[in-house]
């Protein structure tokens, strides 16, 4: 794979920008009954990821980078990660708990970022002995949870984001590979526990 293709790939589907991808999907691209929400709440929800699940974490690493604890923004070091990890672990776990704890959300909304919170922690207690691909879990988990939604509504509304998801994940994993940011154990290893996380809640009434 071109490198230019590959740098761009993993920018455009870095894991922190993956859950406002989602909600986006979901907001946006399901029939206005699954979600009652007007053009301002949509907005607002998907504000509301955006600032917890990438902003706040991207802001907090480069001020870990001033910092001395940090050696750059990119995170190619496994020992970079532990506080970047640490850090978007907690803005995940509040937008968790404010998903849970204010009505005006859907209570689906809690459950995918308590999966997508799990899956940072995950990394981040794997990363302490084993560099993990952070981009192998986000895909995986994104595409994981799809499936599970595309599985519990009733019509095959997610049939078209899921076969793309197949795709992009299929592409952004290659690119990992040809940047050698990862070898092929780390990054199927990581698709697959996040895969596996994704669907973690098959059964649970929807």
């Amino acid at each position: 794979m071109n490198l230019r293709l590959a740098t761009v790939l993993s920018v455009l589907f870095h894991p922190l920008l993956l859950p406002t991808y989602l909600f986006s999907l979901l907001l946006y691209y399901l029939p206005a009954e699954v979600f009652s929400y007007p053009p301002e709440g949509r907005r607002l929800i998907v504000l509301l990821v955006f600032i917890l699940t990438f902003l706040l974490p991207v802001l907090g690493t480069m001020l870990l980078q001033q910092a001395g604890l940090v050696t750059s923004v990119t995170l190619d070091a496994r020992t970079d990660r532990r506080w970047p990890l640490l850090l978007s672990a907690t803005c995940y776990t509040v937008l968790t708990v404010v998903f849970y704890r204010i009505s005006f959300f859907d209570s689906l909304f809690y459950l995918m970022m308590g999966v997508i919170t799990a899956s940072v922690y995950l990394t981040l207690v794997i990363n302490q002995f084993w560099k993990i691909s952070a981009h192998g879990i986000g895909l995986g988990g994104t595409l994981g949870i799809l499936v599970l939604l595309h599985a519990w509504l009733p019509e095959a509304y997610l049939l078209l984001p899921v076969s793309l998801g197949c795709v992009i994940c299929g592409a952004v994993l290659s690119a990992r590979l040809a940047l050698g940011a990862h070898n092929t154990k780390q990054v199927y290893t990581g698709f697959a526990l996040g895969f596996l996380l994704g669907v973690c809640l098959w059964g649970t009434p929807f």
